[in-house]
């Protein structure tokens, strides 16, 4: 019975966790990402997945780190199985970079905090 609780009571706070980013749907995506010349990053993941709740954290993290220069977004595939299919989503965490000018870069698998940040101040951000 506490295994279950405990299992239950996690599941929740991962919950919590993805909910903290703003999340896309099909309604919206298209205006999120295409807006001016934000610079973007997109996570294409699932709550099941387990590379997917390893980056979620570091995920909300930079969310806050870099308050008013980039946007971080999450989209559940499982719930919007029209965008995963739309943009050849095969595995995830699928992460998308959307820079100011030029396509999006992709990279499909769990980034480290450094990684990530690495990729968004050299190569979207240019310092």
């Amino acid at each position: 019975m506490v295994s279950y609780i405990q299992q239950k009571t996690n599941s929740h706070l991962q919950e919590v966790i993805y909910m903290a980013l703003s999340h896309l749907t099909s309604a919206d995506f298209d205006q999120a990402v295409n807006a001016g010349d934000d610079v973007v990053v997109v996570d294409f993941f699932a709550t099941w997945c387990g590379p997917c709740k390893m980056v979620a954290p570091i995920l909300e993290e930079l969310s806050k780190e870099y308050a008013g220069k980039i946007y971080i977004y999450k989209v559940n595939v499982d719930k919007e199985p029209e965008l995963a299919r739309d943009f050849g989503i095969q595995s995830i965490p699928t992460i998308w970079f959307v820079p100011m000018k030029g396509e999006p870069q992709v990279n499909m698998g769990a980034l480290s905090k450094e990684q990530l940040k690495g990729y968004i101040d050299k190569v979207l951000l240019k310092q």
